[in-house]
Order: structure tokens, then C-alpha cells, then sequence
């Protein structure tokens, strides 16, 4: 038998064999399943890749979109700011299109009655030249003269009732009781003084229209402005009764307005306008506007605060006007005035505590004040009814005040200014003054001097 070592040699070879083929399947088998994990994930990372490439484009584009978003809402803004200001713009341009408009209708309106106005004058003066007009035309030049007849004789009416009243107060001064009192200053003359100028143009008229009886005849005469004079009162203001209610006008403010409804029902040839007033400020405001359609100046007793202190511009049928002086009313008392106008030979006169200080003629000579119009008082107006300005506003108190459509005498005047009866024939009063809104108040005072 041999060595036993021999015999197991082949087994453990054979077992060895066996034991590395087992381990070598093992790795085998191992390799075989780590392969599709690899795999797996390999694939995994390309799919997130791919989601992240996707992912990534998204988010660009909506960025993209917010940015083009946030463009268009500030073009949206920049736009509707833009279509603010283009319909500001437009709003205005309207405004001052409808305002060229207005100017324009009512320039057209005026030159349509001028128009109207010089066609008459036209077929009046072919009729006068018509022989069939010639007895006509007689006639009327010798109501012509006498017109001026009449004009001549109220002049000197008006004359000795200045020396009338001068005469008395020169009495009334040298009576013992008046030496016992102290002296009064005394004008220096009662008479009116008189300059000629040529007519000035009126500082009220916007537009001029072209208005033939607006052109002077012959050289008018207006009252020279001069110094302030003491007035004379024949009893003191406060003595003064019965003259009805008191208007208070208490500042400026354009809404302090008394309407006199209704105005002139007539055409007027003649005015005379006296009132008791009393101003507030240092300058007279407008105590009396008539406006009619064709020219808001027919009638205006005016005064602003641009004018030299105390005076007052008279006007008829703007822009004819005469200045006239009113210092004396600006000493914070009662003063009665008394403006008188007549169309025969344009003459005028104006009355200050019954004392005559300013007279003129060939101030709208021929002239009429035309009716239906608008009349106010403590306010001028622009346009018939309204336009006012506090410039131009009466601040103070009116009693008194009354209307006649005729040229009153220096008695009647007297008699008004001594607080004796008025005369007759008044066609306006305070009777028949509208308050329309404002601060104006109305007193009833027993005497002036009651009066707040």
C-alpha cells in the first residue's frame, strides 16, 4: 500500500478546484446584479440634468414675462398721465375758446345795434333832406332854439340859486349867534369852477365800439378838480328827518348789491339823482350803475380806488364822461349830493349841501338814456347784472335817495338838503331797492344822526 498522504492529495486539489470555481460564480453572480444599479442611477442623473435644464428654461421665461409685465404697467401709467393732461389741457383750451366766444357774441351784439343805431340816424337824416321834410325841419330847429333857450334859462336859474345860498350863508355868519359860535372855514368861493379840456378816454370801456353821438360838440366844460373845501350845512345832519330806510353797505365784497327793480320805463332826456351818503372808506366807491345790453356804462356814478381820493366820474353812454370833484364827502360825515343832467345842450350841474360846485355843458348833448336796463347801486357793472369788482364797491351808508326824470331847480334841491319835502315826480326810490344776498342791511332812523 502506499503513503496515505499521497491518496488525499488528489481530494484536497479537487476540493480547492471546486472551492475557487464557487467563489469566482459568486463574484460573478455579484457583478451581475451591481450592473443594472449603476445603470438605474446613471439614468437618474440624466433625468434630474434634464429637469434642471427645464426647470431652469422655465424660470427665464418667467422672468422674462415679469419683466415685460412690469414694462406695459408703467407704460400703462406714463400713458393714463398723459391722458390727464391732454384732457386738462383740452378742458382749458374749451374754457378760453367758450370766453373768446362769449367777447365775441357780445362785440357782435354791439355792433349790431350800432349798426341799427346808424341806419336810423340814415333814414332820419334822407327823411330831413326829402323836400316834403322841410316844414318838419323848421319846425324842429325851432324847437332847437328853443331848447337852448330853456337850457340858457335853468343855467341862470342854477347861477343865483348858488349866489342864493352863498348870500345866506355869508347872513348866517354874520348874525350874532353865529359870532358867538365858533367860525365855521367858509369856501372861497360858491361858485362852480370850470375848465375846459377835451374829452378823455373812458378807462370803463373794454371794446370800443364806434358810437357817432359819442363825438364831442363843440369843447365841453368839466369841473377842475381843486383842495378839498369845508361844507356848509344850513342845519346839522344830524337834524336831518323822515328821509325813509338807511342802506348800510359794510364792505366791499361783490356780493353787496341793492337791485332798483324795475329800472327806467322810459327813455330819459333828464336825470337828476340826489341822495343823503355817507362813505366809510378814503375813496368813493360807485354809488349808481345803469347797464343795458349794448353798453354795460349808460349811466354810472363811479368811483375805485385807483382815482384820486374824493373823485367820481359821471358817465353817460360810455365812454363819454365827465370827472367830477367829491372831496368833501370824504370826512367820515353825511353829506347830501345831488347830480343833475339834461340832454338840451348837454348841460350839467353837481350839488353838495345844496351848494353848487361843478358845472359843464356839451355833455352828451341830444343824447337819451335808453329804458330796460339794469340798475344797482353800490356796485359797477361789467355785465348787465353781474361783473362787479370790489375795487370799484361803495362802502358806506345812502338815505334818501331818489330819482327824477327832469332837471331839478336849486329851490328843490335846497329843500332836499334841508330835509323839507321832496319834490314831486320822483320815478325812483329806495322803495323799490332789492337786497339779493350780501351783508347790506337796511335801518329805519328817525334822523340822520340816530343813524349807526
Amino acid at each position: 500500500m502506499g503513503h496515505p498522504g499521497k491518496r488525499s492529495l488528489p481530494f484536497l486539489l479537487i476540493f480547492v478546484y471546486i472551492c475557487i470555481h464557487k467563489a469566482s460564480g459568486q463574484n460573478a453572480g455579484f457583478s451581475r446584479q451591481r450592473k443594472p444599479f449603476f445603470e438605474r442611477l446613471r439614468r437618474l442623473e440624466e433625468q434630474f440634468r434634464r429637469f434642471q435644464e427645464v426647470t431652469l428654461t422655465h424660470l427665464q421665461e418667467i422672468a422674462n414675462n415679469y419683466n415685460v409685465s412690469y414694462s406695459i404697467d408703467t407704460r400703462f401709467q406714463t400713458l393714463a398721465e398723459e391722458n390727464r393732461a391732454m384732457a386738462l389741457a383740452i378742458n382749458q383750451s374749451q374754457a378760453a375758446v367758450q370766453g373768446d366766444l362769449a367777447h365775441l357774441k357780445t362785440w357782435v351784439r354791439k355792433v349790431r345795434h350800432q349798426s341799427r343805431r346808424v341806419d336810423a340816424r340814415l333814414q332820419a337824416l334822407d327823411l330831413a333832406l326829402s323836400p316834403g321834410s322841410w316844414p318838419q325841419a323848421q319846425e324842429g330847429r325851432e324847437r332847437q332854439v328853443l331848447q337852448d333857450t330853456l337850457a340858457r334859462l335853468m343855467h341862470q336859474v342854477h347861477s343865483q340859486g348858488a349866489r342864493l345860498a352863498a348870500v345866506e350863508v355869508q347872513l348866517r355868519m354874520a348874525s350874532p349867534e353865529t359870532r358867538a359860535q365858533p367860525a365855521r372855514p367858509e369856501p372861497s368861493s360858491s361858485a362852480p369852477q370850470k375848465d375846459s379840456q377835451e374829452p378823455k378816454p373812458s378807462p370803463y370801456q373794454r371794446t370800443p365800439p364806434y358810437d357817432p353821438s359819442a363825438r364831442p360838440q363843440g369843447k365841453p366844460t368839466v369841473a377842475q378838480r381843486g383842495p378839498p373845501q369845508p361844507a356848509w350845512h344850513p342845519q346839522g345832519p344830524g337834524d336831518i328827518c323822515n328821509v325813509g330806510p338807511v342802506l348800510v353797505f359794510p364792505n366791499a365784497s361783490t356780493q353787496n348789491v341793492v337791485f332798483l327793480r324795475p329800472s327806467f320805463l322810459k327813455a330819459l332826456r333828464a336825470l337828476s339823482f340826489c341822495s343823503w351818503v355817507r362813505t366809510a372808506t378814503g375813496y368813493l366807491g360807485t354809488l349808481l350803475s345803469y347797464a343795458t345790453e349794448d353798453n354795460d356804462n349808460k349811466l354810472v356814478l363811479h368811483g375805485r380806488d385807483s382815482l384820486v381820493p374824493g373823485a367820481m366820474h359821471l358817465v353817460i353812454g360810455d365812454p363819454a364822461f365827465r370827472e367830477l370833484p367829491l372831496q368833501l364827502l370824504l370826512d367820515g360825515q353825511w353829506h347830501h349830493v345831488c347830480v343833475i343832467w339834461t340832454s338840451t345842450q348837454g348841460r350839467y350841474w353837481l350839488h353838495v349841501d345844496r351848494r353848487l360846485v361843478a358845472t359843464g355843458s356839451r355833455f352828451r348833448e341830444g343824447y337819451e338814456i335808453p329804458p330796460g336796463g339794469s340798475l344797482v347801486l353800490g356796485q359797477e357793472q361789467d355785465l348787465v347784472g353781474g361783473g362787479f369788482d370790489s375795487a370799484e364797491a361803495f362802502v358806506g351808508n345812502v338815505a334818501g335817495m331818489a330819482i327824477w326824470d327832469r332837471a331839478l331847480v336849486p329851490g328843490e334841491v335846497t329843500d332836499l338838503a334841508t330835509g323839507k319835502e321832496a319834490p314831486p315826480g320822483a320815478i325812483l326810490t329806495l322803495a323799490e331797492a332789492k337786497l339779493e344776498g350780501g351783508f347790506v342791511g337796511r335801518a329805519n332812523c328817525t334822523c340822520l344822526g340816530h343813524c349807526p
